[in-house]
């Protein structure tokens, strides 16, 4: 049995708590809210009431680190302020306020959640090879992040890049349904449902592929048009109407690596 620690039980978190629990692991989870607190304890996890800030952390920290080996981050940056410059780098001083702890603690192996926005919108097809060039303040933050937590050598850390995420209760088409004029109906799709991170991340976990850095986006990219307009018409949504403007956004994500390295293959009937 293997004990792990999980910082951000949300929306992928507590299904992954749930996994790694099923697997015969235990499971130390953190959430910011003390209502969440029940819903952990009722999966079997063992519920941490956890704020990591920018300058504080909760004195649970250390009982939520105790005795495992495995920690998983998977906080958001949450970087979407009325003042964005207020916001600066808040997320990467929120890691280095983390670290310290994590160096005396038990935890060996860290897996930290980022998200391919770190490449920016190259027009090319990116590997896990391509420098990050992020354009947006949470992709610049996330690739701090990562770099913070790999060039520490107290722990081992593997990087995961998240596309975008969709699952049973979370699709963009929701929010695109109906709109008029949207842009890069040419740009392709970078998606990975719900099922495809856990099961990745538990075979980082079970294959012990530690100090990696691996993308995370299925293999389906057809055009924002055609993909959202047919899941509209699936969901019996109005549909999206998209500019007939060409975009100049290539950017293809691939996850050759995942499949090559960990021999993975992801769940296209999810799609």
């Amino acid at each position: 049995m293997t004990k792990i620690s999980i910082l951000g039980c949300g929306w992928l978190g507590l299904p992954l708590a749930k996994r790694l629990i099923e697997k015969g692991n235990s499971v130390n989870g953190s959430t910011t809210s003390e209502n969440k607190l029940p819903i952990l304890k009722g999966a079997g996890i063992n519920p941490f009431l956890v704020a990591l800030e920018s300058e504080s952390i909760s004195e649970s920290i250390n009982a939520f680190l105790a005795e495992s080996e495995i920690l998983i981050i998977d906080i958001p940056p949450k970087l979407r302020a009325v003042n964005p410059d207020s916001e600066k780098k808040v997320f990467v001083e929120k890691i280095k306020n983390l670290i310290p702890f994590v160096e005396n603690s038990s935890v060996k192996k860290v897996l930290f959640v980022s998200s391919t926005s770190v490449y920016g919108d190259q027009n090319d097809l990116i590997t896990e090879e391509t420098n990050p060039n992020p354009e947006t303040e949470s992709g610049k933050q996330l690739f701090l992040a990562e770099n913070l937590l790999r060039k520490n050598q107290n722990f081992e850390t593997t990087i995961l890049r998240f596309g975008g995420l969709i699952g049973e209760d979370r699709h963009p088409v929701t929010s695109l349904s109906g709109k008029e004029n949207l842009a890069n109906a040419d740009a392709p799709v970078n998606l990975i449902h719900q099922n495809d991170c856990i099961s990745i991340i538990e075979e980082i976990i079970d294959q012990s592929k530690w100090n990696d850095a691996f993308n995370a986006v299925a293999p389906f990219h057809p055009t924002r048009e055609d993909y959202y307009t047919q899941k509209a018409a699936e969901q019996k949504l109005p549909l999206p109407q998209f500019s007939p403007e060409k975009s100049n956004i290539k950017k293809v994500i691939s996850s050759d690596k995942i499949g090559t390295v960990l021999n993975y293959k992801f769940r296209l009937e999810d799609y």
